[in-house]
């Protein structure tokens, strides 16, 4: 693509040193047009859908719920280990503006863990104070969490802790990240939302990368009850596709699979978005 349009420039400035024009039919802008289309056409039939396929990264968009589990062993790669700072009650000694309230250490996937601090530090240009409060948690550690939950509420599933397995907590792109009014709060709930860094971060989050991944009026689609604070990396293209939609990550990837069966009943070939096919551990 890029030697092609260098191809159009340098046939741009031929026609003006040698004062000749370009024919009536030809444009640049057509040509970009061309262009782009051709690079979403695989042999002949072309990708159907807002968001190109090399914009898509399968990893980043890995979905985990009740319906598609990700298996014991899975354990994303890339990931770094974020070190964690005990705070003060008033939210001092933060470390890049995230930390978590205890003295341990929380691990992102590489490319999640870079862009959180991206936002972070944005968000304190702006005058707001981020916390990471819960980060990346393996199929075992979310079992034993699933199990106490219920154990605590008398063997009922109330939403608000998923079972081994379907937690985006496992895939290493999903965060818990809190104002620091909250750091020392025995637990987190829905109000949290009027906090002004929950605002910002609805406001902001998708310029890097990351969506509200339980929204509020998704409740009967996630099956998660709202969750103002858990963010979710999905990279800009996407994750700017879903706020300005209003869609949840389940809608996302039923859409993303409708094109994917659009693109192989028209003859697509299958290779091309096995990628970007996801199937449940059980």
């Amino acid at each position: 693509m890029k030697i092609l349009k260098r191809m159009a420039a340098l046939e741009l400035a031929f026609c003006l040193v040698l004062g000749c024009s370009l024919a009536e039919d030809f444009s640049l802008e057509d040509f970009w047009e061309d262009d782009l289309i051709a690079e979403d056409t695989y042999g002949d039939v072309t990708w159907d859908f807002p968001i190109r396929l090399s914009d898509m990264d399968p990893e980043l968009i890995r979905i985990a719920n009740q319906d598609y589990l990700l298996s014991k062993d899975f354990v994303p790669d890339t990931l770094v280990t974020i070190p964690a700072r005990k705070a003060n009650k008033d939210g001092s000694n933060a470390n890049n503006g995230m930390l978590k309230a205890v003295s341990s250490t929380m691990q992102l996937q590489a490319t999640c863990a870079e862009a959180l601090i991206e936002l972070s530090e944005a968000a304190r240009a702006d005058g707001y104070n981020l916390y990471l409060k819960s980060a990346y948690r393996s199929w075992s550690t979310q079992n034993t969490m699933y199990k106490n939950r219920l154990k605590k509420n008398n063997g009922k599933d109330d939403g608000w802790v998923s079972k081994a397995g379907a937690s985006d907590h496992q895939t290493g792109l999903g965060c818990d990240v809190i104002p620091k009014s909250w750091i020392n709060a025995s637990g987190m709930n829905s109000k949290m939302a009027k906090e002004k860094e929950c605002i910002w971060m609805a406001q902001h989050c998708q310029e890097y990368g990351f969506i509200i991944r339980y929204p509020e009026d998704k409740e009967d689609i996630t099956k998660i009850h709202y969750e103002p604070w858990h963010l979710r990396y999905v990279g800009i293209p996407v994750a700017t596709y879903i706020m300005e939609n209003g869609l949840c990550l389940e809608e996302f990837h039923e859409q993303l699979q409708a094109a994917i069966d659009r693109f192989l009943e028209a003859g697509g070939n299958p290779a091309v978005v096995e990628p970007y096919i996801q199937r449940s551990a059980e």
